[in-house]
């Protein structure tokens, strides 16, 4: 694959991008089919993959389960993933919620060994224009997380340049968040990266069907929700992307 095919197909070229958060920081204990492991992260890119994702988005886990920047936690769930889906871009979070402090998020960043494809990074966190520059020095492509319309004028000062915004709507109910949508969405320069909106439990299904009737990228997995558009529980990440198609994602 080529440095410009591959460059189109993390920010989507023309077409909608439909990704597939696998797990985020959730753990088995809120669902048994939360993907944990590299291997088993691998083994769900690939099924999602097949049901039409184009990109999935993981966050890897140390051997104590918790999340974790470290080269090798990092290295492990990337070769897992690229050896299962080749092709297919993955990308992980950088959240401060995994190493609060930012100096040591940006060194993580500098110290892994096996690059992904594209990272988050969320505009409002201390040290995040950082960790962004760190990400792009690696030639990681960086996807700004905006979660407020404050977010939009610190990613906007940034200097590192961003492959792709996240407009990311955590509140759970859902007028909230729909509005919390239009709002970060009119903040945004007319020039700007390629838009991916998604929301977070109960909003996750109408934050989407408004992603696509805007033709902006998008997300579904576990890590957002754990239920079907129909309010049933999801047994799967491979339920959940089946849905999306089924409601226009590509």
């Amino acid at each position: 694959m080529s440095a410009q095919q591959l460059h189109d197909r993390l920010v989507g070229g023309c077409a909608a991008v439909l990704k597939a958060c696998l797990n985020g920081g959730r753990g088995r204990h809120e669902h048994p089919a939360v993907p944990v492991t590299p291997d088993e992260l691998a083994a769900e890119a690939v099924r999602c993959a097949v049901a039409g994702v184009t990109a999935v988005h993981v966050h890897p886990r140390n051997a104590g389960g918790a999340e974790s920047l470290d080269p090798a936690v990092i290295a492990a769930a990337v070769t897992a993933i690229r050896a299962a889906g080749p092709g297919l871009p993955v990308g992980v979070s950088t959240g401060a919620w995994i190493a609060p402090e930012p100096a040591d998020r940006a060194a993580a960043v500098r110290a892994w060994t096996v690059l992904p494809d594209f990272a988050s990074v969320n505009a409002h966190e201390p040290g995040a224009a950082a960790v962004a520059a760190a990400l792009h020095e690696r030639g990681v492509m960086v996807e700004a997380g905006l979660w407020t319309v404050a977010a939009v004028d610190a990613w906007r000062r940034w200097p590192a340049p961003t492959g792709r915004v996240l407009v990311e709507c955590l509140a759970e109910e859902v007028d909230g968040a729909l509005a919390d949508a239009a709002a970060i969405l009119a903040a945004l320069p007319v020039e700007r990266p390629p838009v991916l909106l998604h929301g977070e439990g109960p909003a996750t299904w109408p934050v989407f069907a408004e992603a696509v009737r805007r033709g902006l990228h998008t997300r579904i997995g576990l890590e957002d929700t754990l239920v079907l558009p129909d309010g049933t529980a999801a047994p799967d990440n491979l339920a959940l992307v089946t849905a999306a198609r089924a409601l226009g994602a590509h």
